[in-house]
């Protein structure tokens, strides 16, 4: 049996490895094995996606819980190479751009083992972004590159990338979404918020450089008086937002504003089952813009640039390039009076791309 050992550490790459490790399964000579760096350890964040997704439990779990971004890169690199030295893998694969990603790639790399990249040549051209150098280094490191769009080929190409180790697949993510469609279903949580179908907002908030200090918190609130102002507005909390939220004596004021539903993250179907019913989205993550573009679902982004052109281009995203109410209002009442943009699914988001590098990887370790 051929060893294809597949990391993950944050939520957004479980639905990413969920279907490559099922599309492995069609191959007898190929164990696919899934190591879980810990980085996202509470359980709304983490273990109810293996059950949800129909993943397997990880054959490791390394607890890197928590730190820096320095420090955890090297705690995880120090656990992984003893996974690596006593499972000794044909090829590693690291999926999307968070610090596991990067802490996989160079620690295979410096074992002599080969790594592909799930989600390679995304690029926000903001290195201010953690993920941004943890994708341009990852891509460097890579010898299978598997893109999700077009300009991620042309990305890899203009960093000097050789054209053959670069495989445009599509998005397995999209895969992961298609098949949990049919199990997701928001009729419960609305009934119990006394909510209905498209007469709703949704909002994820969680990055940095966005909830990380009290006047970025402050913008997050004056957004939300905005929006509950017209339409109702459920925010399913980041443990990080949160915990800053707290840090700034800002929870209460937050909570108290009429309109505004709180709760803890939710799980990927109750996730989805929310997003598809939702009037808009309103958020700063990566993972939302592909998915409310494949849904139809109208998306304002909280971020300068994307690494994710394609859902702006083809789909349904727009680019708030402020923390601002201001910024936000125009867009906003376009989509409340049914003048939100439309857009289109992209090339090879099918539900076939794990397939497709499922495929490539057997012919590497075979």
């Amino acid at each position: 049996m051929k060893k294809i050992l597949q990391v993950v550490g944050a939520r957004p790459n479980f639905m990413k490895v969920a279907p490559v490790h099922t599309a492995l399964q069609q191959y007898t000579n190929v164990r696919s094995l899934i190591v879980h760096t810990g980085q996202h350890a509470d359980y709304a964040m983490s273990e109810v996606f293996f059950r949800q997704l129909n993943m397997p439990e990880p054959l490791y779990f390394l607890g890197i819980r928590s730190g820096t971004h320095t420090g955890m890169t090297a705690s995880i690199m120090l656990e992984f190479e003893r996974v690596l030295i006593r499972e000794n893998p044909r090829l590693v694969v690291v999926v999307g751009d968070v610090t596991s990603t990067l802490a996989c790639a160079l620690t295979s790399v410096r074992c002599g083992i080969p790594v592909a990249h799930v989600e390679s040549g995304l690029r926000s051209r903001d290195r201010e972004m953690p993920e941004e150098i943890n994708r341009l280094l990852t891509d460097q490191l890579s010898e299978w590159l598997f893109t999700t769009e077009r300009d991620a080929n042309e990305n890899l190409i203009a960093e000097n990338i050789p054209a053959d180790k670069i495989h445009f697949v599509g998005n397995c993510m999209i895969d992961s979404l298609q098949n949990c469609l049919p199990l997701s279903d928001a009729g419960p949580l609305l009934q119990s918020l006394e909510l209905h179908p498209g007469a709703y907002a949704l909002m994820t908030m969680h990055r940095p450089s966005n909830v990380d200090d009290r006047e970025g918190l402050e913008r997050v609130i004056e957004i939300v008086r905005l929006v509950t102002s017209r339409i109702p507005l459920v925010f399913p909390v980041h443990p990080r937002t949160r915990d800053r939220l707290m840090h700034f004596s800002l929870w209460n004021q937050l909570t108290g504003i009429e309109g505004l539903y709180c709760m803890d993250p939710l799980g990927y179907l109750e996730f989805i089952g929310m997003m598809r019913s939702a009037r808009m989205l309103l958020t700063d993550s990566g993972g939302v813009q592909e998915e409310t573009t494949y849904l139809g679902i109208p998306c304002l982004t909280f971020r300068r640039t994307t690494e994710r052109p394609v859902t702006v281009e083809r789909g349904t995203n727009v680019l708030i390039d402020s923390l601002s109410a201001q910024q936000l209002e125009p867009h906003f009442i376009d989509i409340l009076e049914g003048r939100g943009k439309g857009g289109e699914i992209p090339e090879g988001w099918d539900g076939h791309a794990a397939e497709r590098i499922a495929a490539v990887l057997h012919q590497a370790v075979c």
